[in-house]
């Protein structure tokens, strides 16, 4: 087996093995084991999970979004990528103007009731459809709030002033190379409340070492079998993107775990997972010299990917 999907194949087996069963916010219930950390060598390719397919469209699609530090989901819509979805969706259906079918409790209420789930899904589609083609309802439903990318670009401190995390950070790992301080955090106390979902991956820091770029993930809630195989993609695809910017050879991802979990009904998925043999793991180049602030999401190329099918699973709101 491959170096990458070992490392995360023992992940899943450790909280099997030893995780403790706990209840949740989203009442499905977990499986969770605290304090974990997982090591990527990107000197060995690129670490997009073999053992299930994992849509590398989304994760960088999603980046290039936090990046941006845009917070509406019209952009992720605009390559169909549905992963924010759930959270604008529910925001819209709670809210005073909305007048359709009833979606109380719907994200777990589709899983058991397919009538429900039949309605549930046009309501959906008929939301998606507003937030593309209509502006006023996208600005006022598809916001998600002070997430991601607007922490990383517009930290707004006690004095009202703008911080832009990852330019700065950029230009100190350029200018002082040996700085102890290259972090950006998305938790930000004082505007979680602002938030659709309080960041899961929520520090990060770079390290420079004899010209290698490496950088430490700190994630303090890891949903282990649908979200961290993008959470890796994701933070290795930064890192590769700001090592070119930098002048820089990718080093490590370090993966850094407080509460690991597998959600109770994800145990099957994770035992037809963990059944399987991998590939070898793909490569990823980018074809453009643009500015991480303005690459696209076509400049990317991941090479001799291959995997084995998706498996699905529904996801905790």
């Amino acid at each position: 087996m491959n170096n990458f999907d070992k490392v995360y194949h023992q992940l899943l087996e450790r909280i099997k093995s030893a995780g403790t069963f706990k209840d949740d916010r989203t009442g499905t219930g977990t499986y969770s084991v605290f304090g974990h950390q997982m090591r990527f060598d990107l000197s060995e390719g690129f670490p997009l999970l073999t053992t299930k397919k994992v849509l590398f469209k989304m994760i960088a699609t999603e980046l290039i979004w936090f990046i941006r530090g845009d917070t509406n989901i019209k952009f992720l819509l605009e390559y169909n990528n549905n992963i924010w979805n759930e959270w604008a969706f529910k925001n819209w259906v709670e809210s005073d103007e909305y007048n359709g079918p009833d979606m109380t409790d719907f994200g777990r209420r589709a899983l058991q009731d397919e009538t429900f789930n039949e309605v549930y899904k046009a309501e959906m589609d008929k939301f998606k459809e507003n937030i593309l083609t209509d502006d006023t309802f996208s600005e006022k439903y598809g916001s998600l709030g002070n997430v991601y990318g607007k922490q990383w670009r517009d930290w707004v401190g006690p004095d009202g002033q703008s911080t832009d995390q990852l330019k700065n950070v950029i230009e100190s790992i350029k200018t002082n190379p040996d700085s102890r301080r290259h972090i950006v955090t998305a938790w930000n106390p004082a505007e979680i409340d602002t938030m659709a979902l309080p960041p899961c991956h929520s520090f990060f820091q770079f390290y420079v070492n004899d010209g290698r770029l490496s950088l430490q993930l700190y994630q303090r809630s890891a949903d282990v079998f649908l979200g961290v195989p993008f959470n890796i993609a994701s933070y290795s695809l930064l890192l590769l993107m700001v090592a070119k910017e930098c002048g820089l050879e990718p080093g490590e991802l370090v993966h850094t775990m407080g509460d690991a979990h597998i959600y109770s009904n994800h145990l099957e998925a994770v035992d037809q997972q963990l059944s399987r043999d991998s590939y070898e793991p793909p490569t990823l180049k980018i074809n453009s010299d643009a500015s991480i602030f303005e690459i696209e999401y076509e400049d990317f190329e991941v090479v001799d990917y291959e995997s084995h099918p998706y498996i699905k699973a529904a996801i905790a709101v």
